[in-house]
């Protein structure tokens, strides 16, 4: 199963604290029940309570632009919290000060040069709706979290739409041809 990743626009917040606390990073990773477009025809949503079992047993990173060279901060240690309600998974990242590259990034997102949320999961139970209209939705039930990222370009990067496109085709070219055996079966009953 390949991790897939999803990407959109957030409004992070960046906090300065004082009485020697860390700066934060703030905002939604992910928001439920929001469609996103794939590639034209093939929309992607993520479920409430999809992130469930991950919070529970998932030890989860803060990246920047999914690259694990650069965490951000990390649940383990107590320098990433994510939570979930009833709009999206919500996260807190304390940004170490003495992270030149961290800092940067918190620079980055505090002039609102960097805007952009993603998270990397892998999906372990989603719908597959086919439209009349030959659109394709996905609603991911149950995704199994690694990573969170605050990321550049919120955009699906072309590489994961083919891979993604690839299996869809897959799918939807499987369900085709059960369609044509069962209208075969039934024409012999018929002759």
């Amino acid at each position: 199963m390949k991790t897939r990743h999803m990407y959109f626009a957030s409004k992070l917040q960046t906090r300065d604290l004082s009485d020697n606390q860390e700066p934060t990073i703030e905002g939604y990773f992910a928001v439920f029940e929001q469609e996103t477009e794939l590639y034209p025809g093939c929309f992607e949503s993520i479920a409430q309570g999809a992130f469930d079992n991950s919070l529970k047993n998932n030890d989860i990173r803060c990246l920047f632009n999914h690259r694990t060279d650069l965490v951000l901060g990390r649940e383990k240690a107590g320098t990433l919290k994510l939570t979930t309600d009833e709009h999206g998974l919500y996260g807190v990242v304390n940004i170490n000060q003495n992270d030149d590259e961290a800092m940067n990034v918190y620079q980055r997102v505090k002039r609102g040069d960097i805007t952009g949320c993603s998270f990397g999961f892998n999906p372990i139970q989603e719908e597959i709706i086919e439209q009349e209209d030959g659109t394709v939705r996905f609603n991911v039930k149950e995704a199994d979290t690694v990573e969170v990222s605050i990321v550049t370009f919120p955009a699906y990067p072309q590489t994961e739409i083919e891979a993604r496109q690839a299996s869809i085709t897959n799918e939807v070219k499987r369900k085709l041809d059960l369609k044509k055996r069962s209208l075969k079966e039934r024409m012999k009953k018929w002759r």
